[in-house]
């Protein structure tokens, strides 16, 4: 985040940091073309948090490094880089038209639910296409006949 003067369109140098001792935090940044201050007041909450990642309110003393997140990363190393990878997405169910039809008669308002259910089941079952045949199987299956 950095913060603009507003009259000067410059950006605003940090100044200085203070931790009253109630949990807030306040940061002053000045203008350096005409020296407006303006305050940042964090309430306990926006502190623990800043404070918890690691944040330092004022900037860098230090110029950024090349490839300094990698370099981050690597030095700590991380203990689930050899776990498996996650499962990968599940395949895509294609709609015939005939199916696409069938769904326009249910009413909207449960259209979207409809087809997340039939499409799930299309999936767990390795069905590539959905038919209306296929919604038929679902609604047996599944229990839906009353419906």
């Amino acid at each position: 985040m950095k913060f603009l003067c507003v009259d000067c369109d410059r950006q605003m140098s940090f100044e200085e940091r203070a931790v009253p001792g109630d949990g807030t935090m306040a940061a002053v940044f000045r203008c350096p073309a005409c020296g407006r201050k303006t305050a940042m007041l964090a309430n306990p909450m926006e502190t623990q948090l800043v404070s918890s990642l690691g944040v330092k309110v004022g900037g860098r003393t230090v110029p950024e490094a090349n490839l300094e997140g990698i370099r981050t990363g690597v030095a700590s190393g991380r203990d689930e880089a050899f776990e498996a990878p996650p499962p990968t997405r599940p395949p895509t169910v294609r709609w015939s038209v005939d199916a696409v039809e069938r769904l326009g008669h249910v009413p909207s308002f449960v259209r979207g639910m409809v087809k997340k259910i039939y499409t799930e089941y299309a999936r767990e079952r390795g069905i590539e296409e959905m038919t209306p045949a296929v919604m038929d199987s679902a609604r047996t299956d599944l229990g839906l006949e009353g419906m």
